[in-house]
């Protein structure tokens, strides 16, 4: 649609093509971070002796679980095992066999404390030959603590929200028919509750601190809400009274974006067993 077209539809029309373009920009941007995240299961396909192996391997566990690693092998001629140790340690390689379970090949990971990391190879094995799945490139686990569903769900659909309101609000501000006061203001608003309330919380269940972002650490999911956050302010300032700058909301809502895109836990809470 061209955009003098767009422009000149009536309102109504306008408003729920802009919710219907927020949303899916919201939605993308949600996915692809999930996606790209660290703690997103490690995905892949391998040819052993001429057989295409898919495997999902986990890089997220809770805290009173051992981790599993489990590989559905059709061929029961497969053997395999997987080699493990913590994460910023001076461990040894520990060698676990994959026990056959059917048409299963599995192991479990010992727990570890919250925020304690494994970095593990599966290998797998036939006829003399053996392969590693992931290369030369372990996979990393992170252990978080159980968050109550009480507050996790809350988190996450704040956020969500606060970010499709982002979104409208700079679309609004595009418009020279709209008003992005309230789109501003419901975005700071939530954005508020769900990254500075409920985040530190979602984050001491998980790691057993409260905040770990400037000026106490280097989190980068944290910092990322901190700069989104202050980018918001900074466009509720030079828009507050009478003061119309559409071009500060259009650059928070843009910032806001660029930093939901950074994957989530990236430079996340770790224990360093070296100094334990």
């Amino acid at each position: 649609m061209p955009a003098d077209n767009f422009f000149s539809l009536p309102l109504a029309h306008h408003k729920v093509l802009l919710w219907i373009l927020a949303f899916i920009i919201t939605i993308s941007s949600a996915i692809y971070q999930r996606m790209t995240g660290p703690t997103y299961p490690a995905r892949g396909q391998v040819v052993l002796s001429g057989q295409k192996i898919s495997y999902r391997l986990l890089r997220s566990e809770t805290v009173g679980n051992d981790a599993a690693v489990s590989l559905i092998v059709p061929d029961t001629s497969i053997s395999g095992h997987v080699r493990y140790k913590r994460y910023n340690s001076h461990d040894e390689w520990t060698v676990l066999a994959l026990k056959k379970e059917g048409n299963k090949l599995s192991a479990r990971l010992p727990e570890q404390p919250a925020a304690g990391k494994l970095m593990y190879f599966s290998y797998l094995e036939k006829g003399g030959e053996s392969i590693s799945l992931t290369g030369e490139e372990p996979v990393v686990l992170r252990y978080k603590g159980g968050v109550p569903v009480a507050i996790l769900i809350p988190h996450v659909f704040l956020m969500f929200f606060a970010m499709l309101l982002s979104n409208r609000a700079a679309l609004e501000a595009v418009d020279s028919r709209g008003n992005v006061h309230s789109y501003m203001m419901w975005t700071i608003g939530l954005f508020f509750i769900g990254g500075f309330i409920l985040g530190p919380l979602v984050q001491k269940f998980a790691f057993d601190a409260l905040w770990t972002g400037i000026p106490f650490g280097f989190d980068l999911t944290d910092n990322k809400t901190l700069i989104a956050m202050v980018g918001w302010l900074w466009a509720g300032y030079k828009n507050r009274g009478e003061h119309r700058n559409r071009g500060w909301v259009i650059f928070a809502a843009v910032l806001m974006l660029a930093v939901y895109l950074i994957p989530h836990s990236v430079w996340g809470s770790e224990l360093d067993y070296t100094k334990m």
